[in-house]
């Protein structure tokens, strides 16, 4: 072929041109793919961060670098006695509700958030905590703003008791789940080989 030929310089164009066409149907597929990833990993708070920022790409950016940070902390599950110490100051603060339902909300509040420190989880603002809670636990993050707005509501005065007792359940189902115990390790098969 010669370099001078115009055909040569028509094929290399084209060559071109569909090379890029296939980076671009790449590019397009793994974003596609991510997205799906992303809104399966996060369920219904991929929708509310979309929504919140109005825009898919930035609600995605946001998302994965929730996840990078939630990666470098250590998140730990806790030792049987700490599970234990949890599970008897929620069964006793869940006795005081009738006599008191506003002040166990808050003191609901407090538990969960003293498990999360015990677990590893930062203490910042409520909503970087409940982002950093998305990311293991996307399914339960819309209960815990539920039961934070109820609690402010309640801090002014306007929450009802019904409205407290949702608050407390919503506050137990992230408890429980962040209740996470630390097993024995089982004994592997290497473990069990008797050595001559």
């Amino acid at each position: 072929m010669n370099a001078n030929n115009p055909e040569t310089w028509v094929i290399a164009a084209v060559l071109v041109l569909a090379l890029i066409a296939i980076a671009f149907l790449i590019a397009r597929e793994r974003k596609r793919r991510q997205s799906r990833r992303l809104q399966e990993r996060f369920g219904p708070e991929y929708g509310r961060v979309v929504a919140q920022r109005g825009d898919r790409t930035k609600a995605e950016s946001e998302l994965k670098a929730r996840e990078q940070r939630v990666e470098r902390l250590t998140i730990v599950a806790l030792a049987p006695a700490d599970a234990a110490k949890f599970g008897q100051a929620w069964s006793a603060l869940q006795g005081r509700f009738i006599d008191n339902p506003k002040g166990v909300v808050m003191d609901a509040d407090r538990l969960v958030r003293d498990l999360m420190v015990k677990r590893g989880y930062p203490m910042v603002d409520f909503e970087r905590r409940a982002a950093d809670i998305s990311v293991d636990h996307p399914a339960l993050v819309e209960t815990y703003r539920s039961a934070q707005a109820i609690a402010l509501r309640d801090q002014r005065g306007e929450a009802s008791t019904e409205e407290l007792r949702k608050a407390v359940v919503y506050y137990r189902t992230l408890f429980d789940e962040l209740l996470e115990v630390r097993t024995a390790r089982q004994p592997t098969e290497r473990d069990t080989v008797v050595h001559s």
